[in-house]
């Protein structure tokens, strides 16, 4: 494997290498600007023609002067263009070639009139080529792996989809990280989410794959952005409708690894005159399982146990997604709407646990066989009223969201543990308990957003936001005695949490010959209260944070654009982080929060380099001060092992990304992703001792793209090697994912077939070694799954219709939505 891959990349360098020579050759004269030259390219239908090659040519010999690619609305821009006569050429595969008049540059800006292009469907030796945007892009502040038309995204959830991005990985207790760190803040449609950890989990899960357009990775996000997620923002935009009159999509698919899994989904869309409305509903059954192998040895009170401990956990999800809204164009400049969405989800899970105790590795002094069955189910139902005005056609403009987002969640758990002697006879009588566990998470979110051009080349943007999250946590715990349920008072608890957030920003943005600067500001003052109520313990913070933000861009030479970025960030502790509930997996194996922990503050610095708009490389490096890390620890006296979270003292990151696109052929193309991270964590008294550890590690993922006889074949690979988080050392982790699909009747119809983990090698396996605590962790989920999809898209398709993203998207992030 590392030949090949090393040849290949040799490959690639030597392409790009000719490429570079090739244009070299052509380059235009060094002029000095003095002008903008703008416009915009649509097809025969008037919408917009996106990600196209723009050339900005001299009249008098056709000679190329500039080249840019069209925005997902089709426009373009040439900064600086010196006095002169030019024509406007726009290329783009699948359409044809679109030629603008002559027109002359002086002083003033020049607005070129839209171009117009036509699908030109080409066919090379039976391979049928059409436009497509590349599946990983890169842009000035985030980069973006395209997916609404990707094979593997088919049948998948968000959170499959979201493994296979980009410096992306899942630990095995779905923690998302990004280029080695945690802290990722998630958004759905520019919308956080609010949710803990274990909650984001499963609503990732929970979301059909088919439904998504894009996934942003923000590394270092601005000011207007919530200070929330010290590794940067993911944001996952789910597919709009740009069609008008009536018209939809219906998809069915059906999964197979070793349980049987089926998912469906109708979107509809109706535009008349003024009105826009819209649905989507998807549901789907997801039944899955997880083999968990847990060692362990505990040393203390002057002896040595082990513990050899076998779990395998099937999981059965069912989730059901509805979204509807409407929006209502007042006037030309002023746009009102609502959204409405939410899910009605349960799980039911069952666990088979067996450990075995005994004085040395060989020996098996007792054991314990623990059965539990758990049944959850989560409910959401939310609501956005949104208003748009744009001021005036200089880009001045005002928006206002207004959401409440109320979720239901309940988990009732039984647990059966027998205990048995050598020989296989009791030990002592079993132990029968049960906990009924309901949540309930209100919020409210209002934002406002204002946009003001001071001049052509100057713009200010400010905005306020206000979140108000209250959460009420009841574990209501029985155990069973003398043939009855009785409370038991050593795990029932209460915990009820509320925060409120005021924040604002404002940031300004200059744009000169070749440079261009972003500086923002922004101040968060966040009060919070947490009632641990059985306890009569209550934590409380009120504290107020300045959140500064830098970004500089340069443009060296038509091909060669430089930019540095700074940000302050905050990570306040997740719902479920802050709970003190325990919840068990058996007497000696379970989870606990930490409600004293503390908010973690990130900063973060950041270098970009890109090579002719296709090659992109970064550095960065972040400290984090008050890191929130996962342990494990050990009570010595009942022997038993439990997860939490502590506040390290910092966490230090290195960072290097490299992405860049390849062409083999016009059928054969793709894109290499490498990170390299170095993380360390120190800590001056971590249990009673000093932890300074570190580790240089890497990522690859590698996809290839290749057309042939009308169908289109998708092949990932990606690959991480041994890292170390915390005190965790996570083991290397590989898998190949595969994808074909077809396109018929007219191109409505597409039927799409693929399979991930191809060789079922993808493994969690973690160890943690430090003191006394000695533990090794090997995981394996269903990851080889064959899936089979159809998607069947119907009416008509004229003018596009807006799509809105609504503002409370930062409070979801941190609640449990069923997977």
């Amino acid at each position: 494997m590392k030949l090949n891959l090393t040849t290949l990349l040799y490959a690639f360098i030597l392409t790009i290498s000719f490429n570079g020579l090739a244009l070299a050759q052509t380059k235009a004269p060094v002029v000095i600007a003095t002008a903008k030259v703008s416009g915009s390219l649509v097809d025969a239908q008037n919408k917009p023609v996106g990600y196209a090659t723009i050339s900005l040519l001299r009249a008098k010999d056709s000679s190329i002067v500039k080249g840019t690619l069209s925005a997902d609305a089709g426009t373009y821009v040439f900064d600086h263009v010196a006095a002169g006569t030019y024509v406007i050429r726009a290329t783009a595969v699948g359409y044809t070639k679109a030629n603008s008049k002559g027109f002359t540059v002086a002083t003033a800006d020049v607005a070129v009139p839209p171009l117009t292009t036509k699908e030109n469907t080409q066919s090379l030796a039976t391979v049928n080529i059409t436009a497509a945007k590349p599946l990983i892009e890169r842009k000035i502040d985030r980069m973006v792996m395209n997916v609404e038309n990707s094979i593997l995204a088919a049948g998948n959830s968000a959170m499959e989809i979201l493994e296979r991005a980009p410096g992306v990985t899942v630990d095995k207790d779905d923690n998302i990280s990004l280029n080695g760190k945690q802290g990722v803040t998630v958004m759905i449609n520019d919308k956080l989410t609010y949710l803990s950890a274990a909650q984001l989990a499963n609503l990732l899960r929970s979301t059909d794959g088919n439904t998504i357009q894009s996934i942003e990775l923000i590394t270092n996000p601005s000011a207007k952005y919530d200070a929330s997620g010290n590794s940067g923002i993911i944001n996952i935009k789910l597919k709009k409708n740009n069609q008008s009159g009536t018209n939809g999509s219906l998809i069915v698919g059906g999964g197979y690894g070793n349980y049987p899994k089926d998912n469906s989904s109708l979107s509809l869309n109706h535009k008349e005159g003024n009105l826009n409305v819209f649905g989507n509903f998807s549901r789907g059954d997801n039944q899955r399982y997880q083999s968990l192998g847990i060692k362990r040895t505990v040393i203390g009170n002057g002896a040595t146990t082990y513990f050899d401990q076998y779990s395998f956990l099937p999981r059965t999800n069912h989730y059901n997604n509805y979204r509807v809204g409407a929006d209502y164009d007042i006037s030309k400049k002023n746009t009102v709407g609502f959204i409405i969405n939410g899910y009605f989800n349960s799980e039911n899970d069952k666990t088979d646990n067996n450990n075995r105790i005994g004085s040395t590795p060989a020996a098996v002094d007792s054991s314990q066989h623990t059965v539990s069955s758990i049944n959850q189910t989560y409910k959401n139902f939310a609501i956005n009223i949104n208003d748009k005005q744009q001021i005036d056609t200089l880009g001045q403009a005002i928006s206002f969201d207004f959401d409440y987002s109320k979720f239901n969640n309940n988990n009732e758990a039984q647990y059966y543990t027998d205990f048995f002697l050598p020989n296989g006879s009791f030990q002592h009588p079993s132990i029968a308990l049960r906990n009924q566990t309901p949540s309930k998470i209100t919020i409210y979110t209002a934002k406002t957003d204002y946009t003001y051009p001071i001049t052509k080349s100057l713009k200010m943007e400010a905005g306020l936001k206000y979140s108000d999250v209250s959460t009420d946590n009841d574990l209501q715990a029985q155990k069973l005695a003398g043939g009855a349920y009785i409370n038991d008072v050593s795990r029932t608890n209460r915990f009820i949490y509320d925060e409120k957030i005021s924040a604002g920003y404002l940031n300004f943005s200059k744009t000169f010959k070749k440079t261009s600067v972003q500086l923002g500001l922004r101040t968060e003052h966040t009060s919070s209260t947490g009632d641990l109520i059985t306890n009569n313990q209550v934590v409380t913070r009120d504290y107020t944070d300045l959140f500064p933000s830098l970004f500089i861009n340069q443009t060296l030479s038509p091909k060669n654009d430089l930019g540095f970025s700074y940000s302050r960030r905050i990570d306040r502790p997740g719902y479920d982080n802050l709970n003190p509930f325990v919840f068990y997996l058996d007497q000696y194996t379970y989870v606990q929060g930490n409600p004293f922990l503390k908010p973690q503050y990130t900063n973060k610095f950041e270098l970009n380099y890109t090579y002719n708009k296709t090659i992109n490389v970064s550095l960065g490096y972040s400290q984090t001060k008050d890191a929130i890390t996962q342990i494990l620890l050990t009570d010595v006296a009942t022997k038993a092992t439990f997860q939490t979270n502590l506040n390290l003292q910092t966490q230090n990151n290195y960072s290097v990304n490299i992405n860049t696109p390849y062409t083999v052929a016009k059928w054969f193309t793709g894109n290499v992703n490498f990170t390299g991270f170095y993380m360390q964590f120190k800590s001056d008294a971590l249990l009673g001792a000093n932890y300074n550890r570190g580790s240089l590690n890497y990522q690859t993922k590698i996809t290839q793209n290749l057309l042939f006889g009308g169908f289109k074949a998708e092949i990932m690979e990606n690959y991480q090697s041994k890292l170390i988080y915390g005190l965790f050392e996570v083991k290397p982790q590989y898998a190949v994912d595969a994808g074909i699909s077809k396109a018929f009747a007219n191109k409505k119809l597409n039927v799409k077939f693929a399979v991930s983990d191809i060789f079922n090698i993808r493994t969690n396996d973690v160890d943690n070694n430090y003191q006394t605590d000695i533990l090794q962790i090997k995981q394996k989920n269903e990851t080889r799954i064959a899936r089979l999809t159809l998607t069947y898209n119907f009416g008509n398709s004229k003018i596009k219709a807006r799509n809105h993203q609504t503002g409370s998207s930062d409070e979801s992030n941190r609640v449990n939505s069923g997977n």
